[in-house]
């Protein structure tokens, strides 16, 4: 404890850029508390070696923690905003396109499998399609194809 008090300038910036890596890296930013306590604890650092506040653990402790609460009010909307601002749109993995000859009938009843890659794939189509009918892939799921006929 010593020496995490002899040399609270040094410990303070250890202590956020460990909460900054823990919330960017393990939890993925998702939670922005241990983000704001971090920037928090950076600022303290940078305070104490500027001398604006007393090189003192209980004085260095209250402004990481008003600096927390700032950096919450501050910083919450525009975070929660930008994590808001997602894509909804679905990934096209390399599957999405290929084509294929069906080898059986498939429709609302029938979904015989296919193989590619491997991989045995249940056949999903909206409208009934008849063995020999060229077929694309408009949609991959895990284990299902979901295809439609080639005009």
């Amino acid at each position: 404890m010593d020496f995490f008090t002899e040399n609270l300038v040094q410990s303070f910036l250890v202590v956020g850029l460990i909460l900054l890596v823990i919330e960017v890296a393990v939890l993925g930013f998702t939670t922005f508390f241990l983000f704001f306590a971090g920037v928090a604890a950076i600022a303290t650092s940078v305070l104490l070696y500027a001398d604006v506040i007393p090189n003192t653990l209980l004085s260095s402790l209250m402004s990481t923690g008003v600096l927390t609460l700032v950096a919450a009010l501050v910083l919450w909307r525009p975070l929660k905003a930008m994590q808001a601002n997602v894509s909804r749109k679905k990934a096209q993995g390399d599957l999405v396109g290929h084509q294929f000859v069906l080898q059986d009938r498939v429709s609302a009843n029938e979904s015989p499998s296919y193989s590619y890659s491997g991989v045995k794939w249940q056949l999903i189509s909206q409208q009934p399609l008849e063995a020999g009918t060229r077929v694309e892939v408009t949609e991959a799921e895990v284990g299902m194809f979901h295809i439609k006929a080639v005009e």
